[in-house]
């Protein structure tokens, strides 16, 4: 596939991969968190590449930004994972990326579409990561494509700008083993945390962590989260917006932690912060990195959804979380209902 020159559309990427059985839960779905890595390395590739074909200091495409995204069907151990990428739109400095994920069975040949994403990205020159260069333009198939485009770019930025407020609020350390344990189904019973220390094959050119790095530990301990609460098997039903607010460095120690904010009869909202220290800088101190809410469902052994265990709810602060993670899931609840009646 050659990359496409200034002003021309961006030819789509695909990559494909069989799912094994190091991909997958006990039960043999997919972890989520790998299916979102997958989708931010095809992200990155059709991003990079597209970024290089002007002249000036070569560039990677680094991640900022995922957008509400959906696991509309689970995938399983023996599927191949069809990830389809493409520039839908570019900004002065940054590029939107749609991403399609298809679940293909082999023995069957029958295809689902199991996830859909959209991903924003900023190129870095690989001289000064720090410098973000300029990217080339695509040809739109109409003035309509480019408007709604320019449209989603202006909404991310202003949540992007909303999310700042979230970003110093300290999390609770975790349980001290030797303290009476929490009560079930209260947010400090299940809050968990996952430390790692950033290595060479976690890292992008610049030695910064890749992004479906980070987003796999988050679903990870979103997972750990659900399950501790639920004591079910548990799978990830949608991320809202994943925003990278600073950038991970190797050897860095990352904090990754998630705490239940709400319940509904039939899913879980669970908000997850990754924290970031230098091992060898420790007088820069702990910073917030990425953050994201995460939805859970609880599942049968025949892979069918169960009720939600209520959460007791304590203190005017869970409470406020309570509320906030209410209003986003009667708000995507509604989205929901609206985008089927419009496909009807």
């Amino acid at each position: 596939m050659s990359a496409p020159q200034t002003g021309e559309a961006a030819s789509p990427l695909q990559i494909c991969r069989i799912m094994r059985p190091d991909d997958a839960n006990i039960v043999g779905n997919v972890h989520g968190g790998n299916i979102l890595r997958m989708i931010e390395e095809a992200g990155c590739i059709v991003g990079t590449r597209h970024c290089n074909t002007q002249n000036g200091d070569r560039c990677l495409a680094a991640l900022v930004r995922v957008e509400k995204t959906e696991f509309l069907s689970p995938v399983f151990i023996g599927e191949v994972a069809h990830v389809t990428a493409e520039i839908t739109y570019t900004s002065k400095h940054s590029l939107e990326v749609q991403v399609k994920v298809m679940a293909e069975n082999i023995l069957t040949g029958a295809k689902k579409l199991a996830n859909k994403a959209a991903l924003w990205y900023v190129p870095c020159s690989l001289r000064n990561v720090d410098k973000i260069m300029e990217v080339p333009p695509v040809k739109y198939a109409s003035a309509e494509q480019e408007e709604e485009g320019r449209k989603r770019y202006e909404a991310q930025k202003m949540e992007r700008l909303e999310t700042k407020a979230r970003i110093e609020e300290v999390m609770p350390s975790p349980p001290n083993p030797e303290d009476p344990p929490k009560e079930k189904h209260t947010v400090g019973f299940s809050q968990s945390s996952l430390i790692h220390l950033v290595g060479p094959s976690d890292c992008t050119l610049h030695d910064y962590v890749h992004g479906g790095v980070t987003m796999k530990l988050m679903d990870e301990v979103a997972g750990i989260v659900a399950a501790r609460h639920c004591n079910t098997n548990v799978v990830t039903a949608s991320v809202d917006a994943i925003n990278f607010h600073r950038k991970i460095k190797k050897g860095c120690v990352v904090t990754v932690t998630g705490r239940l904010t709400f319940v509904s009869n039939k899913s879980m909202e669970i908000e997850v912060l990754v924290d970031a220290s230098s091992l060898v800088e420790a007088e820069k101190g702990k910073y917030r990195a990425v953050s994201a809410f995460f939805t859970f469902i609880s599942l049968d052994k025949d892979n069918k959804p169960l009720p939600v265990p209520a959460l007791k709810v304590e203190g005017e602060d869970e409470q406020r979380r309570f509320d906030e993670g209410k209003a986003r899931y009667l708000q995507n609840k509604e989205k929901r209902l609206s985008d089927k009646t419009r496909r009807q």
